[in-house]
């Protein structure tokens, strides 16, 4: 009797194991072909509207996420990055990196409604919103500094010295903001009232470090970083690399989903790392994801728990993007 009774623990034991697993692999669901032509950056959700942006070129594209169609187009900027999103306001941001200046625009319309100039900014990148300050901020890879800019008056109204040439950046909601320096290997921890830079962390052995995304309940970031190809979780409070993972080549972003414990690290060599949270200090790689190469940048729908990878084909040998190859992959946890 006991014999039976530990074999259908067994059993139930490997079942509920493989169900787990299978509950962390992602699956190609779909392709969402984008026109167009040009190179591409960051990928941004508004989970307001339930609205995809990605840059593309001198554009970004939008599509609905309801419908995961294209829904429209914002067009006649120089060279877009990153988006962010102001939904109080109706307002959305583009960083546009060969004006140096932010792009305001209507949330409902998409119509430009602003361009807002950025005094000492050379190639604005990265742009992400504060709620706790209620400012945009953007991260300007050429002149190692921030633009602050106030999205009600749609004006500048500050500049915060990086000390290095900054990345991807997080807000954490409560006035810190941080941001991966790439040429210092090193995490910038920002006051986003004061508007200045108050710690600085050492990421080794990260080298290159490019994305960065927060788990706020366990007080963890996650960089990812180029050079070693490794992703490092960093305690917050104490500044500290507690453990890195191996991941793909040419990483470029990276999203934790709070519910799953999964984070997803996207890279260039055509995979997207799924590394497991198993706790606050324990972590482990569950699936290399093959993607298509190029595939670098990716957004989290943290309601659906998709992810979506924007990417095009390439002239062999050379960075000139296909025209009417840009393409939104969609993946889905099978």
């Amino acid at each position: 009797m006991k014999k039976i009774i530990l074999t259908v623990i067994s059993l139930i034991g490997i079942s509920l194991l493989s169900t787990s697993l299978q509950a962390q692999t992602y699956i190609l669901e779909k392709t969402i072909p984008l026109p167009g032509d040009g190179g591409y950056d960051y990928v941004s959700i508004d989970k307001v509207n339930h609205r995809l942006y990605a840059s593309h070129g001198t554009s970004v594209n939008v599509v609905d996420l309801q419908t995961e169609k294209p829904t429209g187009i914002i067009q006649g900027m120089k060279g877009v990055h990153g988006i962010a999103i102001v939904d109080k306001l109706n307002r959305g941001f583009i960083s546009d990196g060969k004006a140096n200046a932010v792009v305001a625009f209507d949330l409902k319309t998409l119509k430009i409604i602003a361009t807002i100039p950025l005094a000492d900014a050379k190639g604005p990148d990265a742009i992400i919103y504060d709620p706790y300050s209620d400012r945009l901020f953007t991260f300007n890879g050429d002149s190692n500094n921030s633009s602050v800019v106030d999205p009600k008056s749609m004006k500048q109204v500050g500049t915060v010295a990086l000390g290095g040439a900054p990345e991807f950046a997080a807000s954490d909601g409560k006035g810190k903001i941080y941001n991966n320096l790439e040429d210092k290997n090193s995490l910038n921890v920002i006051d986003s009232k004061a508007l200045k830079v108050i710690k600085n962390y050492s990421l080794a052995p990260c080298g290159g470090p490019t994305g960065i995304a927060l788990d706020e309940n366990n007080q963890r970031a996650f960089s990812v970083c180029r050079e070693n190809k490794g992703m490092s979780v960093i305690d917050l409070n104490s500044g500290k690399v507690i453990t890195t993972l191996p991941i793909g080549a040419g990483v470029d972003a990276v999203a934790y989903d709070p519910e799953t414990k999964l984070i997803f690290c996207s890279n260039g060599d055509g995979t997207t790392t799924i590394i497991k949270q198993e706790s606050a200090d324990n972590y482990k790689v569950v699936q290399t994801l093959q993607t298509q190469n190029r595939a670098k940048t990716l957004a989290l729908d943290t309601k659906t728990h998709k992810i979506y990878l924007s990417v095009a084909k390439f002239e062999p040998g050379t960075r000139k993007a296909l025209t009417n190859t840009f393409t939104i992959l969609v993946y889905k946890q099978q």
